[in-house]
């Protein structure tokens, strides 16, 4: 069943003619994922693609000692997994899974290789998100290197204050979540988190954070620290359709 979401809303997309959206979709499948479930494993056969289209899906890698590290938290409207395709015998580097309820679109390689095939504009729209997202990846190397944790936290509170235009906000993912994509040890988290409220700047309740000192905030996020929830949207998405009832995903990859 053909799916009726015009993807152009995303940006790999937007080039697309009416026809060459019809070839996409053709063989594109909706999938809607529970909390904690899981997309695809580290290893898998990488034959598909993703568009968030609702909901948050956390990208990571387990350790030899079973210690998680999120790699990534992608949000709606972006797409993942897409550069697999240019691999000969392509396989998902990391672990995928849902935070929360998902819904994404998944398109096959490659059908999608057929259309870049005939299509420069495409070629070059899906170069540049992968050397942007390229230069996203240096720098958070960068930030990992120079930045502190204090530096590396308040820069994703920052961020977020300023995304909602709101000193009162909640945190997108749970703190333990957060923690690893700040490559930090939770009870670092919490440590820097109850200094930040101790020195009255912050206040916390659960998941909720009200601003007291935005000045103090600013001065210890350092305004080039850009770590957080890549990659980064301009905003413009709009969800295209309510989260219908959830269904069991059937395993297209």
């Amino acid at each position: 069943m053909t799916i009726n979401i015009d993807v152009r809303f995303a940006s790999l997309f937007a080039v697309l003619n009416d026809e060459q959206v019809k070839r996409v979709m053709m063989s594109s499948h909706l999938l809607n994922l529970e909390d904690r479930q899981g997309l695809f494993e580290c290893g898998d056969h990488a034959r598909r693609f993703f568009l968030v289209l609702a909901g948050q899906i956390k990208l990571f890698r387990l350790s030899a000692n079973g210690d998680e590290k999120v790699i990534d938290i992608i949000q709606p409207g972006n797409t993942f997994a897409e550069a697999l395709m240019f691999m000969d015998q392509p396989t998902y580097p990391v672990s995928a899974t849902a935070l929360g309820k998902a819904q994404l679109i998944s398109f096959d390689n490659q059908q999608f290789i057929a259309l870049l095939q005939g299509n420069f504009n495409l070629c070059f729209r899906m170069m540049g998100a992968m050397c942007q997202r390229l230069r996203g990846l240096v720098k958070e190397i960068d930030d990992l290197t120079l930045q502190s944790a204090t530096t590396r936290l308040c820069a994703v509170l920052v961020r977020q204050m300023e995304s909602e235009e709101s000193l009162e906000f909640r945190l997108q993912v749970p703190k333990g979540v957060l923690a690893s994509r700040l490559s930090m040890k939770p009870e670092t988290f919490s440590r820097i988190l109850q200094n930040l409220v101790s020195q009255g700047v912050v206040e916390v309740k659960g998941q909720e954070v009200r601003v007291l000192n935005c000045e103090v905030l600013r001065e210890a996020a350092h305004p080039e620290s850009v770590i957080g929830l890549e990659p980064e949207f301009d905003g413009s998405y709009q969800q295209p359709c309510q989260m219908p009832a959830i269904t069991r995903v059937t395993r297209t990859f």
